[in-house]
């Protein structure tokens, strides 16, 4: 009987220090972290003014589960909330703290919009709670001081400013160049960025700038204005589809021929096409993805496996719509950092996997782009490669440009 006694209080023992270790496993990791789920969640403007870009959420709701069909991560299924902010910063609060609050997410991951990220920062950060690929490159973000759980995606307003005017610089030094662009932080780290890429030429080359409220319904007087500089260049610091084609039309039907200039972020043919795509042809932006619709990539395994995707997930959707490959790659990042993460899904945890990311290759980002970011380097992406546009799509030229300090 002692002998039995015996074995009985080592299995007791066992037991209790196993559900001890369970316990303390548990209570490292975030809210929202089952043995079985990752709850996380976001917002977008599935209403609204900009109701056209909600599509960005359909995107990541697909990769999600794409990830879960697959098994999910280490085990886990992602649970993706996706709320509806109607684009406004007021709604985004508060479907922010709804997720924190009530849904009890681990984290925030790609919620869409500058002002919208920049109303729910400080709430996040003082509790410490990672915002993960923010839908934004406002420089502000790129600030591990100031917002050291906050990691955007996409290469910084300013940065992507800095390669035009590098451009500018080494390609076409005895250029004049018009800016249009938006009164806001988005528009201003553009034209800053550009003013840092001229350096100490940007006083000479840059002959006039002009802004605009996103509520104005025209932007054709300050085309006008910007059009009696005789600039070459007529450089577009927006993502508004309305102020971008009244741009180009407004130029183009004026007699004035310049090169324009269009943004990553606004670079949508879409957003030509009210123009006419013919009134822009050899307008140049800046990409760091590969083109799905470029013949160069037609073969490629990347734009192969996300064609499958898009037809799996998201069929009859409009695959020139640059917001499911954004989805595709920051669903990749998503994986990659919880991969990593392993079991220790604490938020600290989760936020140290970002930060400290190392020659990550993501599918659909240009040959030679890696993803890298430290403690004091927020930014994933520092490369990006000029696009010319045709009439029809936008063709690559030149070699990657970066910004790497």
């Amino acid at each position: 009987m002692p002998q039995v006694r015996g074995q009985l209080q080592r299995l007791f023992l066992l037991g209790a220090l196993s559900l001890l270790v369970a316990t303390a496993a548990n209570a490292q990791n975030a809210p929202g972290v089952t043995a079985t789920e990752i709850k996380i969640g976001q917002t977008n403007p599935y209403s609204g003014p900009l109701s056209s870009i909600g599509h960005n959420g359909v995107g990541d709701t697909a990769y999600v589960k794409m990830l879960n069909d697959a098994g999910g991560i280490n085990g886990r299924k992602i649970n993706l909330l996706s709320y509806d902010d109607a684009y406004t910063p007021p709604k985004t609060v508060e479907q922010t703290r709804k997720l924190v609050e009530q849904d009890q997410v681990a984290f925030i991951f790609r919620s869409m919009g500058t002002a919208h990220n920049t109303a729910t920062a400080k709430y996040l950060n003082d509790r410490k709670i990672p915002q993960l690929f923010i839908a934004t490159g406002s420089s502000k973000f790129y600030d591990p001081k100031n917002y050291p759980w906050t990691m955007c995606y996409v290469p910084s307003y300013f940065d992507e400013g800095e390669i035009y005017g590098r451009y500018i610089l080494a390609d076409k030094p005895a250029a004049k160049v018009a800016v249009l662009y938006q009164n806001d932080d988005q528009g201003k780290d553009f034209l800053n960025g550009l003013k840092k890429g001229l350096g100490d030429k940007a006083s000479s080359i840059i002959a006039k700038t002009a802004s605009f409220e996103v509520a104005d319904p025209t932007v054709d007087s300050q085309v006008i204005s910007l059009q009696a500089s005789g600039a070459d260049f007529l450089f577009i610091f927006t993502s508004s589809p309305r102020a971008i084609s009244q741009a180009i039309r407004k130029a183009y039907d004026g007699g004035w021929r310049p090169t324009f200039v269009l943004t990553s972020i606004g670079n949508l043919i879409s957003n030509i096409k009210p123009a006419g795509t013919e009134k822009a042809v050899g307008a140049l932006t800046a990409a760091y993805f590969k083109d799905p619709f470029d013949p160069q990539w037609k073969n490629d395994p990347d734009v192969v496996a996300w064609n499958a995707w898009m037809d799996k997930y998201i069929p009859n959707s409009d695959k020139t719509d640059t917001g499911y490959m954004h989805a595709y790659i920051t669903g990749n990042l998503l994986k990659h950092v919880l991969t990593q993460a392993g079991n220790n899904l604490s938020r600290e945890n989760i936020m140290q996997q970002a930060r400290t990311m190392k020659d990550v290759t993501v599918p659909l980002l240009l040959p030679g782009i890696k993803v890298n970011t430290s403690p004091t380097d927020y930014r994933p992406i520092k490369q990006m490669q000029l696009r010319r546009f045709d009439g029809e799509r936008w063709v690559s030229i030149g070699k990657l440009i970066s910004t790497e300090n």
